[in-house]
């Protein structure tokens, strides 16, 4: 379409990023060995640490939430060890992968892709292993494919309900600073995230959150690698040091005024907003779901991600649907993920719409609006008002 206005991509990462932490980035490069940027580096440690709500450590990264992957199992396991790895969705399914591949023992708990996982059969595989020998169980916070919310909290109840001392282990990539996450309340050993969605910095810097629980766990893992290792990064003392060589300066400075902004709207306001925006969205496609076949993913909203919902259309509607808004509206929703086998022309009914981020009321409307037209400019069946519904949930916040 004409370059008349801009374009929203409204896909699962990268999010919009704020025109702020866009002109963070504009400047020069600086000198990496003395300076501004040390402080500004520092300044990170704690300010991340907040938003996962932890008083543990972080190691930063240059590397996406596929590097926090390998790097977080390597500073954990040694080879043969053996992992729980709970998967309800395709990256659920890949940190599995990655566990498989540096020689871990992997017992996967399948729950499907319209579920997320149950607490009661976490506690039974776990009290089936009565020589205690699983040393951590995965677990996705939000699988960005399925949009499942896995209940991290249960988990861990379910952990200590068993009398096992495996670590939990926990992928935030999706959801850091879009649903609510509290690391050391829930009883987290380590958590990984990285920059390109609730944090709404570009992609390539990585974080994993642990406490000296999982220290001491890993402490003598033989999967650990010269540049994963988490130690040196820790436990720097110099910033040259937290990424093993040179730093990523411009991802430092967009970081930084990202997290100046979540710290200004306070987290607990940016979970509240992000609640209201996911309830609005899923209230208009509950409407439209009336007279047409669009479907949420995950029926039962306890289950759902406050950052991403991902959506049903009969085949081929929903690839039509995200192919119009592209060319006519100038709107981008993510695609389908994982949620049928390669090749399946039921693929193209799946699509995502993401919620995550910098984003905030008329940007939900406006998508909602766009959509709505795409769906009567392709004569696709839907019901009626669902602006309505989405702007009743929006007024009594």
């Amino acid at each position: 379409m004409p370059d008349t206005g801009r374009h929203y991509l409204a896909i699962p990462g990268p999010s919009v990023m704020p025109d702020a932490v866009l002109q963070a980035m504009h400047r020069p490069a600086p000198n990496i060995y003395t300076g501004e940027i040390h402080d500004i580096t520092r300044s990170l440690v704690p300010d991340l640490c907040a938003v996962a709500r932890t008083a543990g450590h972080v190691a930063m990264y240059i590397g996406n939430g596929h590097a926090m992957w390998e790097a977080s199992l390597t500073n954990v396991l040694s080879r043969g060890d053996k992992v729980l790895a709970l998967v309800n969705g395709r990256f659920g399914e890949g940190w599995a992968n990655v566990a498989d591949a540096l020689g871990a023992q992997v017992q996967r708990i399948d729950f499907g892709l319209c579920a997320a996982p149950d607490p009661a059969r976490v506690q039974q595989a776990l009290a089936a292993d009565t020589a205690q020998s699983i040393k951590a169980v995965t677990v996705t916070h939000v699988d960005t494919a399925t949009s499942a919310l896995a209940d991290v909290s249960a988990i861990r109840q379910a952990m200590d309900a068993a009398g096992h001392p495996a670590l939990l282990m926990v992928d935030c990539v999706a959801s850091l600073a879009c649903d609510r996450f509290e690391m050391d309340a829930w009883g987290v050993d380590v958590a990984i995230s990285a920059s390109q969605k609730g944090l709404m910095t570009p992609p390539g810097m990585g974080f994993i959150f642990c406490n000296d629980r999982a220290r001491r766990a890993g402490a003598t893992a033989n999967c650990r690698t010269p540049y994963w290792d988490w130690a040196p990064r820790i436990d720097a003392d110099e910033v040259y040091r937290y990424f093993d060589g040179t730093s990523p300066t411009h991802h430092i400075f967009a970081l930084r005024k990202a997290l100046d902004m979540i710290h200004d709207e306070g987290i607990e306001q940016v979970w509240a907003r992000h609640d209201l925006f996911a309830r609005a969205y899923w209230a208009a496609f509950d409407a439209w779901g009336q007279g047409g076949s669009m479907r949420i993913n995950m029926t039962d909203p306890a289950t759902r991600s406050r950052a991403v919902t991902t959506l049903r259309l009969d085949p081929p509607q929903g690839t039509a649907l995200r192919e119009w808004l592209i060319d006519k509206a100038g709107v981008t929703l993510g695609i389908g993920l994982g949620m049928v086998p390669p090749g399946d022309p039921a693929a193209d009914g799946y699509f995502r719409v993401a919620h995550m981020g910098h984003v905030n009321m008329n940007m939900v409307m406006g998508v909602i609006g766009a959509m709505d037209a795409g769906m009567k400019a392709l004569g696709i069946a839907h019901g009626e008002r669902a602006a309505d519904a989405a702007a009743q949930v929006m007024a009594s916040a």
